[in-house]
């Protein structure tokens, strides 16, 4: 009814019918809420007058096409509900209940920042909805305030206009202590209502970042009432200014000592909206200049037809308006024909003497560079006594510490989560953290789980107690085996050392040292040098060992088929049968060492899997090929040695040599063959600990069965340390 009094311009207004005496209706400035102004644009748009609004942020007026003629001196509430974002994302509030007017603009505001809070990993407890109506229902009531009283989010967002803050009054929100109330307008209940309902002094309050007019407060004093519309509120707000309340730059002299009905709010330096109305008096004013400007010289500019189509004619003008204003502030229309007008952040206490304190505490203002967009200064704002850490927090959960990271509940909200401890070889070096870190190759977490740390570095060395027991078994195999030498050495022209070819004997005992001092070069830290010596030196005096093992036992064939008459094996007695032999396998295997060697020799490795939390320092066979046919070649000797021997055990000799050989043999095979799933069953140090036993186990096998019985008949049987008693039938 009001939009269509200004068009026809009488109190019973006609449709379509215009008998307004004054001047042409150019546009219209309103200060209406939300609701009134979106349902007023409807009628405006009808005959394409422009409107421009000081107070409305609805959020769907954004919309170009469905109000086309729709302009505004303030930021829309999407710019708000950024600012209320990075608020909450500051001091780390991601457990907030909401309490929203329930006009379209609002409710859509508030899920805009749900879809914020939540994206970002926070979440909403309750959405309450209160009525514009101040008559809500009883039930109505009791559900917010339960809401609010049972919950646990300390934070309470309330999104509502400050004409419904006197909802806000009934609903008895703000006397509730532990709360940080975040709100979206200015709530001022001292000018109305008495301080004892209020007692929280935890409130943050967004409002429209307002400037001071110069010299407003000087007209406000000086300006003669009569002038002044005589609109009931303006009367109250006149009055107000007589009030010992008011500050002396806005109290003016009074005329009268009538007391005011009710006292509004007069205590602010800024006049209300008068800012935005100033700054749209002033933008219409300068579209209108811009417009008469750009049509000077035209004689039909005062004609009729001309006035008739002013407000068409406006819409260009406005959209590209830009000046400074009084305070040098640039004066445009954005994309969505608002402002870019920030927002303050504002901290409202409640003294104990019955006033109140305003203090801007932080600012919002989303076209600035990043960084600059929000500021807060912490130290400014009194937070309410009943809470006991400073910020306060609002948490569905504790804060997850670093070592542990955030583990969700599907049946929970996404802001509720467990604190679960990072695996091994992951840390989180922060609070609330999503995923641990998983740490560098060469480090591992340390026992916090919050910090990466070197590895440790291990390897078979000497100092360790496992290192130095094979390193005692292996020097004392090795004098154990000197002794022996020793022995037949003194003793080499006894019968006992001289059968079975004394040479071969002595070249077995030699590789059977060496045998026992390369389990040596396996101990200590792995080089390049250590790394070939290893797999070479082993292969090469074990070749040794078996291959003259084996022309012993074919010497004790030959021996005993050479003494039947007319046998014509007699020939291959002899040294050099023997060195052959020996000289034809070790050569063989000298090859493949060589031809491993060549192709992919062994080198250092550092294993960083086969233990946790270590890096294994280890020789790699560089071709695990060459090593298994290494392997293989010594198994094959082995076999045949073991199968001659075996075959030539029962032959009628006082002294066969080949039982000991067999025995020998099998022992040597017993190992080698139990060494390969062991050794691939193993990991770090301990695959080199159990090469070294084998090597130990069967060189200690070989020099035990072989040379221990010739010992004790030399030492011990002096009297069997005869040719008679060597060459005497089995059954004699």
């Amino acid at each position: 009814m009001v939009a269509m009094n200004i068009f026809s311009g009488t109190d019973v207004w006609v449709t379509n019918y215009n008998c307004k005496r004054s001047g042409t209706l150019a546009a219209i400035i309103e200060g209406l809420p939300n609701e009134e102004s979106s349902q007023l644009a409807t009628v405006f748009s009808i005959y394409h007058y422009p409107q421009i609004s000081y107070t409305s942020q609805n959020l769907f007026m954004n919309d170009a096409v469905k109000f086309p003629y729709f302009y505004r001196t303030v930021s829309s509430e999407l710019h708000l509900c950024a600012g209320i974002f990075r608020l909450l994302m500051h001091f780390g509030w991601t457990w907030v209940g909401i309490i929203v007017l329930d006009d379209d603009s609002s409710i859509r505001a508030v899920q805009i920042l749900k879809e914020g809070i939540e994206k970002s990993g926070g979440c909403i407890k309750f959405i309450e909805i209160f009525s514009h109506n101040t008559d809500m229902t009883p039930q109505k009531i009791n559900a917010i305030n339960e809401s609010v009283h049972v919950s646990s989010p300390n934070v309470i967002i309330i999104f509502c206009k400050k004409e419904y803050a006197v909802n806000i009054y009934y609903l008895n929100l703000l006397k509730i202590t532990g709360k940080v109330w975040i709100t979206t307008t200015e709530f001022d209940y001292l000018s109305t209502y008495s301080l004892n309902t209020i007692v929280n002094n935890s409130t943050l309050a967004f409002t429209l970042d307002k400037k001071n007019i110069p010299s407003f407060s000087k007209f406000v004093r000086e300006v003669d009432p009569i002038l002044l519309s005589t609109d009931l509120h303006i009367q109250y707000w006149w009055e107000t200014l007589c009030d010992n309340k008011c500050p002396p730059n806005i109290k003016r002299p009074c005329s009268t000592n009538d007391s005011p009905a009710f006292s509004l709010h007069c205590d602010t330096k800024y006049f209300g909206s008068s800012y935005g109305i100033y700054n749209a008096v002033y933008v219409l004013a300068h579209a209108l200049h811009d417009m008469l400007v750009s049509d000077s010289g035209n004689n039909t500019m005062l004609s009729h037809r001309f006035w008739g189509s002013l407000h068409w004619k406006l819409h260009r003008y406005l959209k590209n308006i830009h000046f400074k204003n009084i305070l040098g502030e640039e004066i445009f229309f954005n994309e969505n024909r608002d402002f870019s007008i920030g927002y303050n952040i504002i901290n409202i206490v409640y003294l104990p003497n019955g006033t109140l304190r305003s203090d801007i505490v932080g600012s919002y203002k989303p076209y600035a560079r990043p960084g600059q967009d929000f500021t807060i200064n912490e130290k400014m704002i009194v937070w309410n006594s009943a809470f006991t850490e400073i910020p306060p927090q609002s948490k569905c959960t504790q804060s997850c510490l670093p070592g542990y990271r955030k583990l969700t509940n599907k049946e929970k909200p996404t802001c509720c989560y467990d604190c679960t401890p990072c695996p091994e070889g992951e840390i989180s070096n922060g609070t609330d953290m999503d995923n641990c870190i998983k740490c560098p190759e060469d480090q591992w977490s340390n026992q916090r789980r919050d910090a990466c740390i070197p590895k440790v570095i291990r390897f078979l060395s000497y100092e360790e107690p496992l290192g130095i027991a094979l390193t005692f078994i292996s020097i004392f195999f090795f004098l154990a085996n000197i002794v022996i030498l020793g022995i037949f050495i003194n003793y080499r022209d006894t019968p006992v050392v001289k059968a079975n070819n004394r040479s071969l004997s002595y070249i077995l005992l030699i590789s059977l040292m060496l045998c026992f001092l390369c389990s040596l070069i396996f101990i200590g830290h792995p080089n390049h040098v250590t790394c070939v010596l290893r797999q070479t030196a082993f292969a090469m005096t074990f070749s040794v060992s078996l291959s003259s093992t084996l022309a012993k036992t074919i010497t004790v064939v030959i021996a005993f088929q050479a003494t039947k008459p007319k046998s014509k094996i007699k020939k291959w007695m002899g040294s050099r049968m023997s060195s052959s032999i020996v000289s034809s396998c070790t050569f063989f295997q000298g090859v493949v060492c060589f031809v491993w060697l060549g192709t992919a020799p062994p080198f250092p490795y550092l294993n960083m899997q086969s233990e946790i939390g270590a890096i294994i320092i280890e020789c790699n066979e560089g071709s695990i090929i060459a090593f298994y046919c290494v392997l293989g070649y010594l198994g094959f000797l082995a076999s045949i040695s073991f199968l001659i021997a075996f075959l030539a055990r029962n032959l009628p000799e006082g002294f066969n040599e080949a039982k000991h050989i067999t025995f020998s043999m099998l022992v040597f095979c017993s190992v080698w063959v139990s060494f390969i799933p062991t050794y691939l069953s193993t990991r770090g140090k301990y695959t080199v600990v159990v090469e070294i036993f084998a090597i130990l186990a069967s060189s200690a096998g070989l020099l035990g069965c072989i040379f221990i019985p010739k010992c004790y008949i030399i030492l011990l049987r002096p009297d069997r340390n005869s040719r008679k008693y060597l060459s005497k039938k089995r059954n004699d």
